[in-house]
């Protein structure tokens, strides 16, 4: 009779075969170590090291271009707070992402359903909703630009449609809900997918159960599928409020943070500021306290929508 146990197997192994297993191990963990070097050394290299470098220069002067600098500690951050242009920046861009998010994860959630139910052409329709999302977002923008600009004004000037006439995006009050809207259609085509697949991992035996009880479509999206896609929610929520709070591409194609500084995100002044406004170590430091924000608000909403799946 054979044994069984693995200590007493481990026993009998003899040591040239226990070694040979051991060199085995070893050369297999070695060949892992190899293909995982070049993308730590590439990561560090491009975003580790570049990070740590805007770090210790926003507690400089250093203006981006010339040798001589001198370390100045915290001023920066206490002149973030006193400066009203960033403070302005910061409130566009939180009330543009709130309504993104919100936005996005309503229509690509009722967009996702429809295609998850059994209609004509669904797979068609599934590419054409997907297509805006490997779309160049600039192009995208420019485009959206020349639609806002020229053809939108030429429409409401031939059918006298007044509120058409005038360019979205030359308002200081309505530009960014120009922006707003072409940033919406493209995030959507991401979040579709991520909400198709929890969709589809529904049980279609809960939805019988449910009708047999008497729940209607409704009841039935609150009690059974909501619930169940609970985490993709969670996955789409955090995404698209990171997406949305780092708005850039969208407003340089489209606004250029104009007119005057009323579509300025974040994202956009570091950018303009730090690169073409002398004020690379200031906006080193707005980068920093950039990062702190969205790391916090992502970790507040993990937190709130993971406690609220356990509830569920």
């Amino acid at each position: 009779m054979k044994e069984d146990n693995p200590a007493i197997q481990a026993q009998n192994i003899s040591p040239k075969v226990a070694s040979k297993t051991k060199r085995k191990i070893k050369s297999r963990e070695a060949a892992y170590y190899l293909m995982v070097l070049p993308a730590v050394i590439l990561f560090a290299a491009f975003h580790t090291f570049p990070a740590l470098q805007g770090i210790y220069y926003s507690f400089t002067n250093w203006n981006g271009i010339s040798l001589d600098y001198d370390f100045v500690g915290l001023k920066n951050y206490i002149n973030l707070f006193k400066d009203v242009t960033v403070l302005d920046s910061y409130l566009f861009t939180f009330k543009f992402a709130i309504f993104a998010a919100i936005l996005v994860n309503i229509i690509s959630l009722a967009v996702a359903i429809g295609l998850n139910s059994k209609i004509k052409g669904r797979n068609f329709f599934r590419a054409v909703y997907f297509l805006p999302n490997v779309l160049s977002v600039l192009i995208v923008g420019f485009i959206f630009n020349f639609f806002f600009t020229n053809i939108l004004p030429d429409l409401g000037e031939k059918y006298k449609i007044e509120f058409l006439t005038t360019n979205i995006l030359g308002s200081a009050d309505f530009a960014w809900i120009g922006i707003l809207l072409v940033f919406v259609w493209q995030a959507c085509a991401f979040n579709i997918i991520l909400y198709l697949s929890g969709l589809q991992t529904v049980p279609s035996e809960l939805y019988e159960a449910s009708s047999l009880d008497g729940a209607n479509k409704w009841q039935q999206f609150w009690k059974v599928t909501f619930p169940m896609i609970a985490p993709f929610f969670t996955i789409n929520m955090v995404l698209s409020m990171k997406n949305s709070l780092m708005v850039f591409d969208q407003i340089v194609a489209m606004t250029g943070g104009g007119p005057g500084n009323s579509t300025t995100s974040i994202s956009l002044l570091i950018y303009t500021g730090g690169f073409s406004g002398g004020e690379f170590a200031f906006q080193s430091a707005n980068a920093v306290i950039y990062f702190i924000v969205i790391m916090l608000i992502s970790v507040f909403q993990l937190k709130i929508l993971q406690k609220r799946e356990m509830d569920m």
